[in-house]
């Protein structure tokens, strides 16, 4: 094997492995070695200038530490590599008219106002509505019905209000949706799906009424969506339909359908009755961090309830938790464990609960005692038997938190190879030192 074909089979550096690709056939991507941050920015706007020409959309570019073992070295904070990072190009921007504001209500009862525009094309695509978030973001921003506004993607995908130009704002009053004044946007006093009260909590406004029928269509569709119980065949206009002939009143319902149920209703369908009743059945065993994120608790996602069922290991204690013990979960925060609390605090939610639970069977994860629980980790430099996210992640799962910051809140500094400052840091604050041996012994 000649010299340089070895070279290119063990790269060294990021730019080598573009060219083994290449050489392998591969299309490698637009790129360039910088030598400083301004052949960085040079670069980017080189790219900018591209971007529109391109067979395919981008938002940005990758800017990454040429050496593999120095990128390696600097490690990783959460999933977020130090030695990397992504530039973004400024969010297109364009103008277009505010037409009207309406509210959708959603699974939770959170009143959510929505900007209805004249169709822009606004990153690749066409946007005729964007979320206004709140009353209060409204105004915030002084938009108003009738006004010519300034519209983007935020992340370049999710289309956003940016501000009115007031500039061009009609002075007459606007009587009609497409009159040529303008009108403030009110908050709507009651539901407007069913009429009920609605109850400011913070800046948002919630429908009171549990029995709410688009909250209840939004709290199933999110119940047997494909990451939580996963019921192939339930989509959005079948749930409608099973609601309005009063076959199911919420997602507890489902278990209790049959093949007669849902055979008149096929034609909403994209699945046969008999594959629909099938997915149902196969969703009667369920991983608890699955059934967890299917309940629809405000504030937790998918990683969120797999985190809670691995810490918990059960239902029962799970339901039965305090914030004081939610909070010993890595990345739990007081808003996310109080919004569970409540949750549970509802004898709403206790019945459904209880009557699902009839119904299914959880698959509780392997829950390994939690003898680091209330202890917090930083490691520094490079372990030989494990990598550093393989050592945070058995830090979380025996109930410790890993930080990637040396703070007051630090009880361990776990020390590697080639250490950074850290361990400077934790010696003056006192904290305590231990090495890779002495840290595996605690796992």
């Amino acid at each position: 094997m000649s010299r340089s074909i070895e070279k290119l089979l063990q790269p060294k550096t990021h730019s080598q492995k573009h060219q083994l690709l290449k050489e392998l056939g591969f299309t490698i991507p637009l790129a360039k070695e910088c030598t400083d941050i301004i052949e960085v920015e040079r670069f980017m706007q080189e790219i900018g200038k591209k971007r529109n020409d391109l067979p395919f959309m981008i938002d940005g570019i990758w800017v990454g530490v040429n050496d593999n073992e120095i990128y390696k070295k600097l490690g990783v904070v959460g999933k977020a590599p130090r030695g990397a990072i992504a530039w973004k190009f400024p969010a297109e921007e364009v103008t277009t008219k505010l037409l009207d504001i309406v509210v959708q209500v959603g699974r939770t009862g959170a009143l959510t106002p929505v900007a209805i525009l004249e169709p822009v094309q606004v990153a690749g695509s066409t946007v005729s509505r964007a979320t206004l978030h709140n009353a209060k973001e409204i105004e915030r921003k002084d938009v108003r019905i009738g006004d010519t506004v300034i519209v983007r993607k935020a992340g370049d995908i999710i289309p956003e209000v940016v501000k009115p130009l007031i500039e061009l704002r009609p002075t007459k009053p606007r009587p009609t949706r497409s009159g040529f004044g303008v009108a403030r946007f009110k908050m709507p006093k009651h539901c407007p799906t069913c009429w009920s009260d609605i109850k400011r909590v913070g800046e948002l406004d919630f429908c009171v009424n549990r029995k709410c029928f688009t909250q209840t269509k939004r709290q199933i569709i999110h119940f047997v969506s494909k990451g939580a119980m996963d019921i192939d065949g339930l989509g959005p206009k079948i749930i409608e339909q099973l609601l309005n002939e009063g076959l199911i009143k919420d997602e507890t319902d489902l278990f209790e359908l049959t093949e007669g149920d849902l055979k008149p209703l096929e034609r909403f369908a994209d699945k046969s009755a008999e594959n629909i009743i099938q997915s149902i059945e196969n969703c009667k065993k369920v991983k608890l961090g699955r059934f967890i994120y299917a309940l629809g608790i405000r504030h937790v996602g998918a990683i969120m309830a797999d985190d809670i069922a691995k810490y918990f290991g059960e239902m029962s204690k799970f339901q039965n938790s305090s914030i004081d013990q939610l909070n010993e979960i890595y990345g739990m925060g007081d808003i996310v464990a109080k919004s569970i609390v409540d949750y549970f605090a509802d004898e709403h939610n206790q019945s459904k609960v209880r009557k699902v639970l009839k119904s299914i069977k959880l698959e509780n994860p392997h829950r390994r005692e939690q003898k680091l629980a209330g202890k917090t980790f930083v490691i520094t430099g490079g372990l030989e038997s494990m990598t550093r996210e393989q050592a945070e992640q058995k830090i979380r799962d025996l109930g410790g938190r890993a930080s990637s910051s040396v703070s007051k809140e630090t009880d361990f500094l776990v020390v590697g190879t080639d250490p950074g400052s850290k361990a400077e840091k934790a010696k003056k604050m006192g904290i305590d030192i231990i090495g890779e041996k002495e840290f595996s012994n605690m796992l």
